[in-house]
């Protein structure tokens, strides 16, 4: 089994964008990493992690996406206590408050949230994607 999962939800493309790049930093570090879209993980799959990375972008007015990224998170939310997360997603517009919305939840939960939640505004550009990479290499370490 691998050291990490890294699960995320993604309507345009943007986060996946994100979430290859950060596995990408995570596998720099000899950290393994199972890397799945939200609908291939269940609740047993995040109980045999202590590590979890989630991806999600803002959807209407600055939340989580609805139909199927909201309710998996909320499904999963008792066994996230005591574990190390980290949270990742791309936004269009305002200045990506569900960001800080979702980490304030995370804390709440009592997880371990690592750093703040790392947001990128649109299509990651080729900085952009650097730090995705380092992102996912001090993850790694944490």
């Amino acid at each position: 089994m691998a050291d990490v999962l890294l699960t995320f939800w993604s309507g345009t493309g943007n986060t996946e964008i994100m979430a290859e790049k950060i596995k990408e930093g995570i596998e720099k570090t000899g950290t393994k990493v199972d890397y799945k879209p939200i609908y291939k993980v269940n609740i047993d799959d995040v109980s045999n992690y202590n590590k979890l990375i989630f991806g999600c972008p803002a959807m209407g007015v600055e939340n989580l996406e609805e139909d199927e990224f909201e309710p998996f998170f909320n499904g999963i939310e008792k066994t996230l206590q005591g574990k190390k997360i980290a949270l990742f997603g791309s936004y269009g517009w305002g200045d990506g408050e569900w960001m800080d919305i979702w980490q304030e939840h995370v804390k709440e939960i009592g997880a371990i949230l690592y750093d703040e939640g790392f947001k990128i505004n649109s299509t990651p550009s080729g900085e952009e994607e650097e730090s995705c990479i380092a992102f996912g290499e001090a993850f790694a370490k944490f």
